[in-house]
């Protein structure tokens, strides 16, 4: 076993897949430290985190502009761990649900920051999805200035909503992480980014790894 795990590891090394090779590009560019945090934002934006997890990203964005952040974390435990990280902090508020095609229920598989919805780990629990359209409607009057998006495969169906509701308009940047779910992912996320172009244009693109898209 250990033996096939290094001949894996050693074949990853000497050919790498396209996959590996957009991740290394990735790296290389440190994107995990430069192109996902560099936004022209200031006090009075707007950010929304989607996948909050342990709160990180939206930390990170909050030191850097000071801006006002929604957090959209559906895991019990995650939020609570959020809320007590900015608690003293009210330009962060923490949403415990995320945002989909339609309000309803969905059970998610526990999997710490890969958790799922389309997940098959033992661990799971029961969360709440709002629609992004009633939501978002109710809520806001303005303009997003940035929306980060990481929900492990639930990207395909918000954005199909924000871009049907054209509620999509109202994002000034679109950063998403799209995940492989099923041998459907690569069309559906092509067809996502065709109809992004009508309103939008990619700023930094490494597929399935991290993009940003800015409005036109």
């Amino acid at each position: 076993m250990n033996f096939h795990r290094a001949f894996d590891k050693i074949r990853g090394v000497l050919f790498p897949s396209e996959q590996q090779l957009i991740l290394r590009k990735w790296q290389t560019d440190r994107g995990d430290y430069e192109l996902r945090f560099n936004y022209d934002l200031g006090e009075e934006s707007i950010a929304f985190d989607l996948g909050g997890y342990e709160g990180k990203w939206t930390n990170d964005i909050y030191t850097k502009y000071r801006c006002r952040i929604y957090v959209f974390e559906p895991v019990g435990s995650f939020a609570d761990q959020i809320r007590r990280r900015f608690a003293e902090n009210d330009k962060i508020e923490v949403c415990q649900h995320g945002l989909g095609a339609s309000t309803r229920q969905e059970i998610i598989h526990l999997s710490v920051d890969g958790s799922s919805v389309f997940g098959s780990s033992a661990a799971s629990e029961e969360i709440t999805i709002i629609d992004a359209k009633t939501w978002i409607e109710e809520n806001l009057n303005g303009r997003i200035n940035l929306i980060k998006i990481n929900i492990e495969g639930g990207e395909y169906e918000l954005l199909s909503r924000l871009i049907e509701t054209n509620l999509v308009e109202r994002i000034d940047n679109i950063q998403v992480q799209f995940h492989r779910i099923s041998g459907a992912s690569m069309a559906e996320m092509r067809s996502i980014q065709r109809a992004l172009r009508r309103t939008h244009r990619p700023t930094y693109q490494y597929e399935f790894v991290w993009e940003n898209w800015a409005r036109l």
